[in-house]
């Protein structure tokens, strides 16, 4: 995915300040199973899946569990380190050999500051993750495993055959064996 194609899908932007946030991007390739972030360290720059798949997870009682998954065009960020420079609670790892566009924080706040239309992006964006976050929590709260299997298979195909089921399970908040069954009856 072109990294103007990413920006376009989360607002597009007049051409002069879609190129001058372009030029302070930079692709980057990373192997399968990279930790772009690991518990207890800081990573403040933003990256953005161009190609492959990434998830983010925090052990808790010796397990992943799994709590996002993000596919070529979504961001990949620890918010604690973007918004307020501490360490990241969460893994972040590349399940793919993976492109990703880096952006890096410090220079993000001087575009912000300089670039009102670049400022206006960085809202929708910040809006954007929100509303992602929200809509993943809750059809935690308020539906079935098997409802939200049924939306994993609307919304996002590919991830049974990009993603290990472990993951999967994890990130539908059920268990590998739950989620066999679940499959299994909608066979």
């Amino acid at each position: 995915m072109e990294l103007k194609d990413i920006i376009d899908g989360i607002q597009p932007l007049p051409e002069a300040s879609a190129a001058r946030l372009a030029s302070y991007a930079s692709e980057i390739r990373y192997p399968k199973g990279h930790h772009i972030l690991q518990a207890g360290r800081r990573e403040p720059d933003i990256f953005f899946i161009a190609r492959g798949i990434a998830r983010a997870y925090v052990t808790h009682e010796g397990r992943e569990i799994t709590f996002w998954i993000g596919e070529e065009g979504a961001a990949v960020v620890s918010l604690r380190s973007y918004v307020r420079n501490e360490q990241g609670y969460e893994h972040i790892e590349l399940m793919e050999d993976s492109t990703l566009y880096r952006l890096k924080r410090d220079d993000l706040e001087r575009l912000y500051r300089e670039d009102i239309h670049i400022c206006n992006w960085g809202r929708k964006f910040a809006e954007s993750e929100l509303l992602q976050t929200e809509e993943k929590l809750i059809p935690l709260l308020f539906t079935t495993a098997a409802e939200r299997y049924r939306l994993l298979l609307e919304q996002h195909p590919g991830l049974l055959q990009r993603m290990p089921l472990e993951y999967l399970a994890s990130w539908l908040g059920i268990t590998p064996v739950s989620l066999s069954r679940i499959r299994a009856k909608l066979k």
